[in-house]
């Protein structure tokens, strides 16, 4: 690929001027040198050729010598212009490339929202062009009712046109110089824009030698006089040199104007008056005005983007053209973008790349069978900005590696509205220049926040009659509602594809709703009638009293009037007890977090980070019957996303939207609500509801908070959670704000490996008692325990391993734990797969521990000869009295064996069968207990085996007992174990 495209060119006529004049005026022999500047690429090679044939005469590269009388003094001035016209070619050709360099480098640049996702995520890596449909002025002002994006998602594509085509001539046969391009907000236009600057800068976009993109945001902060060739010099240093000669050349030059609806054009002679002078000053509104007029610069082609509801405002003889963006309304493009963009390298930081590669190759399948199934994620990524959204979250959610996390969820929602609404003014043609985030949060946000209170997601026409029309009283507010249903309403809400919904409305990204119903609390838009009021007299005595106090200091000075100053601090009073009824609000805010975090229907429920990658990903397995009853909707991002908005880093994006969130105000709402979520966080939360706790924490991002939150949870139970790596990344940054030692940290089944043990290392260095089992924990992850262990700060006492495949190798590193740890005294490797040898491994190294008091070896397929060999070095150990030997392949002799090493004779307690000699074991209920715990997660003809021959034990040991009392403890033992071998054998255990 070319890295620009070459093109015609000529010096300013001032060097013209001064090269003509510096002719020597005898005649003289003179050397001309051409040098042509090298251009990789057929475009390049193109322009050269163009160069250097005029009218068909090839001019070497050498010196080129002329001599001779007034025929060859012609022929010399002849030689002179064509010499002259290729040096001022070669300028401009310079001009041009410096130009192409310049424009790559800035359209190519990603904003911070990209950069985090490495260097691989280039525009056009990941660029997937949207549909254009070309379109008609009749079609804008009169849209089809059915134009939704349902319809969108099936219509054939009989009326798309390419960005290539888009100057092509139309219908009747005649070129098409002006293009209006329009979309909604979130189809594309911007990027589509970069995209094409940047075709045109690596030489694919051949049909224009020359391109200049105006930012018509940009120009409308402008209203000084300047000329067009000014402006673009201003803009354009590069371009000084190609400038001078627009509109005098067929140089086939393109203007792209981005964002018109930034500007107030009027089209009225009156209004903007004519002019095609390119030298003449004027406002910039005027040249925009006469460039579409096509009376300055006739010969340029112009394309311009903007929002529906400012197309009317040219007027339709100026436009060739009229083409809508929209978006992805093809699936196969969804397809193709989530394709390019997931399988990108380097996105998670990994160094094992089939890993990385079989995890992205699983997550693009996933989703490509979601959107098959058309559900409402395909109707929420027709517009490219949601495709961006939904890729971000599953990089969020998939590859966050680092501690702390580098992106919050809130922070996440928060940057995708400042990419497509910073700036963003609702209506340029309005007085107030209200932001458009401010007019969504409004009245988006008031109808999303009744959708979370009352519980329900869709919306009828009445909500949102009510939540948009309700209060409208002047002309600019009815407006506003109208640019906003042309421009930003389906950018929030898409009609409902759920069979039996299809005349209400929901929300394009579920998640959304309740991050605009949070936005709304904590704005501060939901108040009482006494607040609004209040809130109005207050700005009006505020400003009064402004006013008098300079009125009264004056006549207080000619009056002796004592009551003035009575009645300047009377109007003082009223702006104080509004300023202590805003406090009172920001106490419900607070108030309102606290019981939303702490919802008990909700304390069974998937964690909320399960949840979005199910909203996602969609939920494997057989699809609900319409018919069937759906489950009572969760709103448990809602207090989430209030804390999260609240965190420095959002509240500064917020307020480049328009929507200012006070230092004050959210250092009042995290104290008024410290006391209430720590009191609720003591009383124990559900092992679903705690990582929600956790993960509330992490998005606050207020360290203090956390720390003192944090302090709170000596317990930490997350048993069952699918530990992710994003979640074992949240819980090492959250209880990492604080140093102080935790009593129990239950990780039971929470899919841990090597990685997330890692992750969690500093967490785990203070732990007393740490559950790991049922983790799948093999050799990598016991390298990583054994590490943990040898830590001179490990305060681990007790450990459970149960129910993970350790094995050998993994017996070696906990071996080699045991002889350097200080600390541990309980260790489980029930259901380890160790065998004779890895028992024998432990044994080795068990004599160099000091502090193990019980150790669990059951199941682990023991022969006689192991489990005697550790019994025997238990016996001389200092503090071991007691190991678990259950369900192990022990003979007859080896349990006699074993029995002759009770307690009373040498202090160790083997824990082997249900009976010891002729009485019952003390400890028959523990292993039972622990059989019972287990039997999910064991073979289960292997247990049957095991409880018959424990059956047949209890009924031998009660035969050769005399004793009744002890004939009862047996025929009670006998009854628990056939019990449950019955529900074993009928599959109900």
């Amino acid at each position: 690929m070319s890295w620009a495209m070459q093109y015609h060119g000529c010096l300013p006529w001032g060097s013209w001027t001064r090269l003509c004049g510096s002719q020597p005026s005898r005649r003289a022999a003179r050397c001309v040198y051409l040098c042509t500047a090298s251009g990789p690429g057929a475009a390049g090679s193109c322009f050269h050729r163009k160069i250097l044939h005029i009218g068909g005469t090839s001019l070497p590269r050498s010196c080129v010598r002329y001599k001779g009388g007034s025929q060859e003094n012609r022929a010399q001035r002849s030689s002179s212009h064509h010499g002259l016209d290729h040096l001022r070619n070669v300028a401009s050709s310079d001009a041009i490339k410096k130009h192409q360099k310049s424009l790559s480098a800035w359209f190519s640049n990603q904003p911070n929202e990209e950069r985090q996702f490495g260097p691989s995520f280039s525009l056009d890596a990941i660029h997937v062009d949207p549909v254009i449909r070309e379109s008609s002025l009749e079609q804008i002002l009169k849209p089809s009712p059915d134009l939704t994006i349902q319809h969108q998602l099936q219509q054939p594509c009989r009326q798309v046109i390419s960005l290539q085509n888009l100057f092509d001539v139309d219908a009747c046969g005649r070129q098409v110089k002006n293009v209006v391009l329009y979309g909604t907000v979130g189809t594309g236009k911007s990027t589509l824009i970069k995209k094409m600057v940047v075709d045109w800068c690596h030489g694919l976009l051949p049909r224009f030698e020359l391109v200049i993109p105006f930012s018509c945001e940009d120009l409308s902060h402008s209203h000084v006089p300047i000329s067009l060739r000014r402006l673009i010099t201003k803009k354009y240093q590069h371009l000084r040199d190609v400038v001078p000669l627009l509109g005098s050349s067929n140089l086939k030059v393109l203007f792209i104007l981005n964002g018109l609806e930034r500007l107030n054009l009027d089209f009225r002679l009156a209004g903007t008056e004519l002019c095609c002078d390119a030298n003449e000053p004027v406002p910039p509104s005027a040249i925009v005005v006469n460039l579409l007029r096509k009376y300055l610069l006739p010969e340029a082609s112009i394309i311009v983007t903007t929002r529906p509801s400012a197309v009317r405002r040219i007027p339709g003889k100026y436009v060739g053209r009229y083409a809508e963006i929209c978006g992805f309304s093809d699936t196969n493009l969804q397809k193709l973008y989530f394709q390019l963009r997931l399988s990108q390298p380097g996105c998670d930081g990994e160094n094992s790349v089939a890993s990385r590669s079989g995890e992205q190759d699983n997550l693009v399948e996933m989703l490509s069978r979601n959107l098959e199934r058309q559900n409402q994620i395909a109707a929420a990524c027709f517009l490219p900005s949601y495709c961006w959204l939904v890729c971000t979250t599953l990089h969020f959610l998939y590859f966050t590696r680092t501690v702390p996390p580098s992106q919050t969820l809130s922070g996440i929602y928060t940057s995708f509205l400042r990419l497509n609404f910073s700036g963003e003014v609702l209506d340029s043609t309005d007085p107030t220049k209200i932001s458009m985030m401010k007019y969504v949060a409004k009245t988006v946000g008031k109808l999303a926040h009744e959708g979370v209170m009352s519980r329900k997601t869709s919306f009828t026409e009445e909500d949102l009659q009510q939540c948009f029309e309700v209060e409208m009283k002047t002309e600019s507010e009815l407006n506003q509602l109208e640019v906003f249903r042309s421009d930003v309403f389906r950018f929030f809400l898409t009609p409902c594809v759920q069979p039996g919904k299809e005349h209400t409305f929901v929300f394009t990204i579920p998640a959304m709703q309740e991050y605009l119903a949070a936005l709304y609390v904590v704005l501060g838009e939901k108040k009482t009638l006494v607040q609004k009021v209040g809130k109005e007299v207050s700005e009006i005595i505020g400003k009064v009293s402004e006013d008098a106090a300079v009125v009264l200091s004056i006549i207080s000075k000619v009056l002796p009037l004592r009551f003035l100053p009575v009645l300047f601090n009377l109007l003082k009073m009223f702006p104080r007890f509004f300023s202590r009824l805003s406090g009172k609000g920001r106490d419900t805010i607070a108030r309102t977090m606290a019981e939303e975090l702490f919802k008990e229907e909700d304390y069974y429920n998937d964690d909320v980070l399960d949840q979005i990658n199910s909203s996602i990903l969609g939920v494997e397995g057989p699809m609900r019957h319409p018919d069937e009853a759906a489950d009572d909707e969760v709103f448990e991002l809602f207090p989430i996303f209030m804390g999260g908005i609240l965190s420095r880093r959002n509240r500064a994006i917020l307020e480049q939207l328009g929507c200012s969130i006070k230092n004050l105000a959210a250092f009042e709402i995290a104290k008024a609500m410290k006391k209430t979520v720590i009191r609720n966080s003591r009383k124990g939360l559900p092992p679903s509801e705690l990582m929600d706790y956790l993960f509330f924490l992490h998005e606050f991002q207020n360290e203090r908070f956390t720390a003192e939150a944090v302090r709170s949870l000596r317990t930490v139970n997350l048993s069952s959670v699918k530990m992710t790596p994003l979640k074992c990344c949240v819980l090492a940054s959250v209880m990492g704000s604080t140093s102080h030692e935790v009593e129990e940290l239950n990780l039971t089944s929470c899919n841990l490996d090597a990685s997330s043990l890692r992750t969690l290392f500093p967490v785990l260095l203070r732990c007393k008692f740490l559950h790991l089992q049922l983790n799948s924990l093999g050799p990598d992850a016991c390298k990583e325990i054994r590490d943990l262990l040898l830590h001179d700060k490990c305060a681990v006492s007790n450990l459970r391993l149960g129910n993970n495949p350790i094995g050998e190798q993994g017996a070696q590193y906990l071996a080699e734990a045991l002889a350097g740890n200080r600390s541990l005294t309980h260790l489980s490797l029930l259901h380890t797969a160790l065998g004779d040898r890895g028992v024998e491994l432990l044994a080795q190294h068990l004599a160099e521990n000091q502090q193990l008091q019980e150790l669990n070896l059951g199941y682990n397929s023991l022969t006689d000869t192991a489990a005697l060999h550790v019994v025997e070095v238990a016996k001389k150990h200092a503090t071991l009295d007691k190991v678990h030997l259950y369900f192990n392949d022990i003979s007859e002799d080896g349990k006699r064996a074993l029995d002759s090493l009770r307690m009373d004779r040498d202090g160790v307690r083997a824990l082997v069968f249900l009976t010891a000699g002729t009485d019952v074991s003390d400890y028959w209920s523990s292993i039972l207990n622990v059989v019972h715990k287990n039997l999910p997660f064991w073979d289960r003809e292997r247990v049957r085996q095991h409880l018959t021959i424990i059956l047949q034990d209890l009924e031998s040991s009660r035969r050769q007992t005399v004793n009744p009392w002890r004939k009862a403890k047996f025929l009670r033992v006998e009854s628990e174990v056939k019990k449950m071998l019955g529900k074993l054998q009928h599959g109900t255990l």
